[in-house]
């Protein structure tokens, strides 16, 4: 057992306190003051402030690897638009240093998949900062599977004179959401004679899981007509969704919060701290954070990394909060919302018995630009330590 001892704790669901957090198996056992367990490893962390360890619900880390070209960029294939076979766990590096500054920042689970080159690029893994391989990292996985729209596959598939309008891309993805219905009522229809069943096809027997609703789609989407499309899709096929840069959504948040709402749909926002590189990001603005939150919408911030690295995601809630986010809400969108969007609350994005102990103990405020995260823990194992 280990005891986190005499710290500020900000559970994110609850009230704050100062006293100390017992953790056994990989799970917070207990929390209050004074806590006493006979052999148990005790640390002070006095003068420190606890939050729940940070969660980046849409990245690339692992995919697109650090200071590497083409040697380490695993994140697109573009050898044809539609991929839902792919999986992240193939092509994801656990070495990467990324993770490892990752988790000295605060960071303990990273949502990570394929990039946005194509229409449908194949499936997002969630999985902890820190560990010995990926199969001991892994939270869920399959987690989603993405999708993108706009200029990113346009780009892409008209360099290779494949197709070059947005029409195409929402028909691409429209297709390939018919194909797996009719595959799947082929297999519905043979019942258990193998003789009638279809052939095996990968592609489709992949999308299952997505007709089905057991996993979302995970939309890249940046424009207010992308969004917009977005939502007529998922509405057309009955799809779970979460939409995901979402970077003109504040502009038109009142138009479309009823569809938001009735879809179920959840809302990862960024990143925003980076250059309007691309037309689609020509309304970037800090203060989406701050319109989404006062028209009652959740949301989770996301740094995209390697646009971002993962290790600054508190800066990017810090800049919302210096722009109106209230310093709560900024709080719940790397932490509890971030869970609830991916749906892995049950495990993740609080400081609750029962749940898996990753924590971020922090110097200061973790939105203080000076603070720094000096102990990390994750699955109940101190990851990070500089105390």
């Amino acid at each position: 057992m280990l005891i986190l001892k005499n710290g500020k704790v900000i559970p994110v669901v609850g009230e704050e306190f100062v006293g100390d957090i017992a953790i056994e198996n990989g799970k917070i056992v207990a929390m209050g003051e004074n806590l006493d367990y006979p052999d148990a490893e005790v640390r002070s962390v006095a003068g420190c402030t606890l939050i729940p360890g940070i969660i980046d619900a849409h990245c690339h880390i692992g995919m697109f690897e650090d200071g590497m070209g083409f040697e380490g960029d695993d994140g697109n294939e573009y050898s044809k638009p539609v991929t839902p076979e792919l999986r992240a766990i193939d092509g994801i590096n656990p070495f990467d240093k990324c993770f490892s500054e990752a988790c000295a920042g605060g960071i303990t689970t990273a949502v990570t998949g394929p990039g946005s080159a194509n229409v449908v690029g194949g499936q997002f893994v969630a999985m902890k900062t820190a560990g010995d391989r990926i199969e001991n990292m892994i939270v869920k996985e399959p987690l989603a599977m993405k999708a993108a729209f706009g200029e990113n596959p346009k780009r892409v598939y008209s360099g290779q004179k494949t197709f070059y309008t947005r029409m195409t891309v929402a028909s691409t993805l429209r297709k390939t959401l018919i194909e797996a219905k009719e595959y799947e009522k082929k297999l519905r229809d043979a019942g258990d004679d193998e003789s009638k069943k279809p052939a095996f096809d990968f592609a489709k027997e992949s999308m299952l899981p997505v007709i089905r609703r057991e996993l979302p789609l995970k939309i890249h989407a940046h424009r207010a007509d992308d969004i917009l499309t977005a939502i007529r899709i998922a509405k057309e096929f009955n799809i779970r969704i979460t939409l995901d840069h979402f970077t003109e959504g504040y502009m038109i948040i009142n138009r479309i919060k009823k569809d938001i709402e009735e879809l179920g749909a959840g809302i990862i926002v960024g990143p925003l701290l980076t250059d309007r590189s691309k037309i689609e990001l020509r309304n970037l603005s800090m203060t989406a954070p701050k319109v989404l939150y006062d028209n009652g919408v959740k949301f989770a911030m996301m740094t995209d990394h390697p646009v971002i690295p993962l290790q600054y995601l508190p800066v990017c809630a810090a800049l919302a909060v210096r722009e109106g986010l209230p310093e709560k809400a900024a709080l719940e969108s790397i932490t509890i919302n971030a869970a609830e969007i991916v749906g892995l609350s049950d495990r993740i994005g609080s400081l609750e018995v029962g749940k898996d102990a990753d924590i971020a103990v922090f110097y200061g405020h973790p939105f203080d630009f000076r603070a720094r995260c000096v102990m990390t823990v994750v699955n109940g194992k101190i990851a990070h330590d500089e105390l």
